[in-house]
């Protein structure tokens, strides 16, 4: 008997091990390992907010107070939910708290104050890569573990109100000289007007066990959703819809195991972006961006579908990007950043993408970017220009099985001088209808594998000041297939069909490219 009852506890002590192991194994689909965490789980207790509104209603009708009081009582007695049930409820910004599920009830509206001083005292925010002390965002978290917003209720962040800040933000201006001059973050303090720097619709800040779903987000102040420092972050199903300026989507900021999946993006700023930093502040605090699935989303507009950068300086890490549609953006899968910034991009696949009428680039590659004009104010270019040694490394990215039924250009590598920068990318079975084809710059070790890029204007491929540059292909037009200027090193050259022609800018580098029959 006693051997039976070892025996059963032995088996039960196994079981117990083996689910430990299984929430914590790697998913073999990832082409890098990518543990399996416990979603958050919450006490099934519900804190009503009806029940705290009776005396605790603010000024014309907001429930600031109730809120806070609902999710203070759910704090304290261990956790659960905190219910916003059907109805529009008007209310300043939300603080949430460890073991808390804010649930947004179907057919309830929560719409944030346009006032203002209600988003006073301030609070550590991190905005546009530097931290400082400012407006709190509408929906808070620090410091907090095992949290949630679900249900299929809107967020409406009325940002109507902040979005002319943007034609007059001096406090942003500061708050990057004060970041490049490394003054203390204590003393970067702003929540005025006159400032004008706009917080984040919701930020979650060193928080743990994460998990955001099947609510909808509308017209957010500035970036919609901005985790920073955050890990074990699940987004799943959720809606954002804002097109106000910079207003970004999704940006994991020097985050650690994130799942963004089957979300709806509409929006006037990068849809999905992974960030980890700007410049020198993040090289010190060193917190990349690492382990990111982003799969099964739909973008409908915004500047790109799915990028990175350009703040990246604590650099980013192991990302996979598959499954996702983006129509109408400006650009569809877009790598950016600059001299100055540092970092290192690497390790990163996408594939099984599809897109249509991009206005831009379908796929680009951009270590030159100079799009924001607060760096422009700051001379930044004149700052950096020989900096090589602080210079961003982009490499070994993996794109595959991509479909793009109508762009401007069907892809732009643009690197830094020298081509180390920018390395080890592979392009294979993909397939673009553009204006413009490939445009291959400062760019090194770069594989074109079985692609079908059919333009309407120029050669297929333009090759320039590049270094081993391989392309597989069955041509189609061989007088227009590929023109060559500036230094080019190692190009090879296999295909079928037609043989192509190389239009060469300088005669000495025909050399340099080798064509053969592909096999």
């Amino acid at each position: 008997m006693k051997n039976i009852s070892r025996k059963i506890l032995w088996f039960m002590v196994l079981v117990l091990l083996s689910q430990n192991v299984s929430a914590q194994s790697a998913d073999t689909s990832i082409p890098f390992y990518f543990p399996r965490w416990e979603e958050p789980s919450f006490k099934k207790q519900v804190f009503d907010i009806r029940s705290y509104t009776g005396n605790t209603v603010d000024k014309e009708g907001y429930i600031t107070k109730a809120i806070a009081r609902a999710i203070e009582d759910c704090h304290q007695s261990g956790g659960g939910i905190v219910l916003i049930p059907a109805g529009v409820w008007l209310t300043g910004p939300i603080h949430l708290k460890s073991n808390v599920n804010l649930h947004i009830e179907e057919d309830a509206e929560v719409r944030f104050s346009q006032n203002f001083e209600d988003y006073l005292p301030v609070v550590l925010i991190q905005r546009g890569g530097f931290f400082c002390y400012n407006y709190s965002p509408m929906i808070y978290a620090k410091d907090c573990e095992n949290i949630a917003i679900t249900g299929k209720g809107t967020l409406n962040g009325q940002g109507q109100v902040w979005w002319p800040w943007k034609n007059k933000q001096p406090g942003m201006t500061e708050l990057f000289k004060m970041g490049k001059s490394r003054e203390p973050i204590k003393e970067r303090v702003f929540g005025t007007e006159d400032d004008g720097v706009r917080p984040p619709f919701i930020q979650f800040l060193e928080c743990k066990n994460i998990l955001l779903e099947g609510f909808t987000m509308r017209d957010g102040s500035s970036w919609n959703l901005h985790p920073v420092f955050c890990e074990n972050l699940i987004v799943r199903g959720i809606s954002i819809i804002s097109h106000g300026p910079n207003n970004d989507g999704i940006d994991p900021d020097g985050c650690k195991n994130v799942l963004i999946e089957d979300c709806f993006l509409d929006v006037g700023d990068d849809a999905i972006c992974i960030k980890s930093g700007r410049d020198e502040e993040a090289w010190e605090i060193g917190r990349p961006s690492e382990n990111i699935v982003v799969r099964g989303c739909h973008v409908l507009s915004g500047h790109g579908g799915f990028v990175i950068g350009s703040e990246m300086s604590a650099g980013v890490k192991n990302v996979l990007v598959e499954d996702c549609d983006f129509s109408g953006t400006d650009r569809g899968i877009r790598f950016k950043s600059r001299l100055g910034r540092g970092g290192v991009v690497e390790n990163v696949w996408v594939r099984n993408i599809r897109m249509d009428s991009i206005k831009n680039e379908a796929i680009v590659f951009n270590l030159l970017y100079d799009s924001e004009p607060i760096e422009r104010e700051m001379a930044y270019n004149l700052r950096t220009r020989n900096r090589l040694n602080d210079a961003p490394v982009f490499r070994n990215f993996h794109l595959k099985n991509i479909e793009c039924k109508k762009a401007k250009t069907a892809i732009k590598i643009q690197g830094l001088p020298g081509g180390q920068f920018l390395s080890d990318i592979e392009l294979k079975d993909i397939k673009i209808n553009s204006s413009q084809g490939v445009i291959c710059s400062n760019a090194s070790e770069v594989v074109f594998d079985n692609n079908n890029i059919e333009t309407k204007n120029g050669t297929n491929y333009h090759l320039e000041d590049s270094q081993n540059i391989n392309i597989s292909e069955e041509v189609k037009r061989g007088e227009e297939f590929i023109s060559i200027s500036g230094l080019i090193q190692g190009v090879q050259v296999n295909y079928k069909g037609e043989k192509p022609s190389i239009h060469f800018r300088d005669d000495l580098m025909k050399q340099e490219v080798k064509i053969q029959l592909w096999e």
